[in-house]
């Protein structure tokens, strides 16, 4: 048997130090770093938050950039379109304009005069048919208000029944849709999460009490609250903000504690509370951040059914009182005289449209990078 021992000389040590698969290709990133670089990279989300702040800044800024109050009235200037040096092209030209049909070019050039109170020098008509084919004779006529009523100053958004500017009322109507977003989003955080958490996580007896409560509170629409409240104290933003923190953060309550019923049995709320952590630190350390990015996403989707809920009940009389501005009233005032001056009720639609669609895009948004399925 051969006891040779080999030579040190055979043993070389292998050089790892420029070995490139020992690397890390990929940065180390939290799961919130992680979602926010997925939100970025989804574009209609983006757009959304864009529209959001654009927005904002107009709500806060946008009732300063011209010399009318909300509640200056003067009849002299009522029902003025729209008018923009320079954006003519999109209709916001000082014009209005209304197409009459009779059964003869005569009767409805007539009525396309009268249509503008017959001031035939600020009238331009054109004829769309003459009638000479057997139908009715159709005349548009273009009528110049701002030269018929001496106007040198424009109104960009042209105003309302009483004179008053649209462009001021608009912004701060929007500043009550943004209130009635950020309060839903504030009482779903503090109350809904609190509620459905501490339901949750102690269970037995007080889950059944506190779950029966809700159950009562579900049974009550949130008109007929609204109603109550305004019996109770008067038609306003205080009577829709009452409403909303009695009943607008069941259903994130209802998400909160289900999430937690199945996350608080877990090995890492285990060993805390082995550990002597209180209940109020299992809670807010471990478990509702656990559950936050649900949370966000619920929070998002119902800022626009609570836009959309202040909007109805300023519509049908149950909101602001006049001459108080918000979207709902602005909507409701242009939809009584929708054919003849549609841009009262034009802008404010737009507005809030715009509002319900960004939220709702924002929230897909945040739905996929929260979303651990959706990770490259």
């Amino acid at each position: 048997m051969d006891n040779h021992k080999p030579s040190k000389d055979l043993f070389v040590p292998v050089d790892t130090t420029n070995d490139e698969s020992d690397k890390i290709t990929r940065p180390s990133l939290s799961f919130w770093q992680d979602s926010f670089i997925r939100l970025r990279k989804n574009v209609g989300a983006m757009i959304g938050l864009f529209v959001l702040i654009i927005l904002t800044v107009m709500a806060i800024f946008g009732p300063y950039m011209n010399e009318y109050g909300e509640y200056d009235q003067d009849l002299s200037r009522s029902k003025m379109p729209p008018k923009v040096e320079g954006l003519g092209w999109l209709g916001m030209d000082g014009m209005l304009t209304d197409v009459q049909s009779a059964d003869t070019l005569e009767r409805a050039q007539e009525k396309a005069l009268m249509r503008f109170n017959n001031q035939d020098e600020f009238i331009e008509t054109e004829v769309l048919n003459d009638g000479s084919n057997g139908e009715k004779a159709e005349v548009q006529a273009t009528y110049d208000v701002y030269a018929a009523k001496g106007m040198e100053e424009n109104f960009w958004f042209g105003t309302d029944g009483l004179g008053r500017d649209q462009w001021t009322r608009t912004w701060i109507g929007t500043r009550v849709s943004l209130y009635i977003a950020f309060l839903a989003a504030a009482i779903d955080m503090l109350i809904g999460v609190t509620y459905g958490g501490i339901s949750a996580y102690y269970g037995g007896r007080v889950d059944n009490y506190m779950q029966r409560f809700i159950e009562i509170l579900v049974g009550i629409p949130n008109l007929v609250l609204v109603i109550l409240m305004i019996l109770i104290l008067e038609p306003g933003i205080l009577s829709i903000t009452i409403a909303l923190a009695i009943a607008g953060w069941i259903s994130m309550a209802r998400i909160v504690r289900g999430q937690i019923l199945k996350l608080k049995n877990q090995e890492f709320v285990l060993a805390s509370r082995t550990l002597g952590a209180k209940d109020n630190r299992i809670l807010q350390k471990h478990l509702i951040p656990n559950v936050l990015g649900l949370i966000i996403i619920n929070t998002m989707f119902s800022i626009p059914s609570a836009i959309f809920f202040e909007a109805f009940l300023s519509f049908i009389g149950l909101g602001l009182p006049t001459p108080m501005a918000s979207l709902g009233t602005l909507i409701n005032a242009g939809f009584q005289s929708l054919q003849i001056y549609p841009h009262i009720l034009l802008f404010p639609a737009i507005i809030i449209s715009l509002i319900m669609i960004a939220f709702n895009v924002l929230a897909d948004g945040l739905r996929d990078a929260f979303d651990p399925k959706m990770r490259e």
